[in-house]
């Protein structure tokens, strides 16, 4: 199985892309933690990144995609993996496309959590991370809404996208997840 999960930040992505990695034995491709490995080993997409991460602005589409390209042609390329982050953007998702077609790893499902952004505020108040305000929280949802849009209707026209609502529990989500797999 091979899943993109997309949804707004607060939406429950991090623990669901959990749960599907153990349930399914699924590869967990995040690309914050791939780029803070890159980071770390000091390689030279690590020192591109750095300083954007550091001053937290988004890393460019064009060094994500490196990254992600490279571990799908390392020696340790998941053949069945989640994604959870990305892709961000629709030329993310163009140039994911393409790299799949070249490995011949067509995408199962993107799993589309959706959530009306009043209740994705609530629970980022909730949850309180210092850099979590109304005002602060308004503005991720309108860079999310910006990019995130039109990558929804891209798959959708693959049909590949499945929506799951992503209130109630984290186990009712999962499980609806689950069913809308046929899993």
């Amino acid at each position: 199985m091979r899943l993109v999960l997309i949804g707004p930040p607060g939406s429950g992505k991090g623990t669901q892309a959990e749960s599907l990695k153990q349930r399914l034995e699924l590869t967990y491709i995040g690309t914050g933690d791939i780029l803070r490995e890159a980071i770390t080993r000091g390689t030279e997409i690590g020192k591109q990144a750095a300083p954007l991460i550091a001053q937290g602005r988004l890393v460019p589409d064009a060094i994500v995609n490196e990254v992600v390209a490279d571990l799908f042609h390392g020696p340790n390329r998941p053949e069945k993996f989640v994604t959870d982050g990305y892709p961000r953007t629709l030329a993310q998702a163009n140039s994911f496309d393409t790299l799949l077609r070249q490995e011949f790893l067509p995408l199962t499902a993107v799993i589309h959590l959706t959530i009306d952004d009043k209740e994705v505020e609530k629970r980022m108040l909730d949850r309180k991370r210092d850099d979590d305000n109304g005002e602060t929280i308004r503005e991720r949802l309108r860079e999310f809404h910006k990019n995130t849009d039109a990558l929804v209707e891209h798959y959708r026209k693959q049909c590949l996208v499945r929506d799951v609502p992503a209130t109630g529990t984290k186990e009712e989500v999962f499980a609806n997840i689950l069913r809308v797999l046929g899993v």
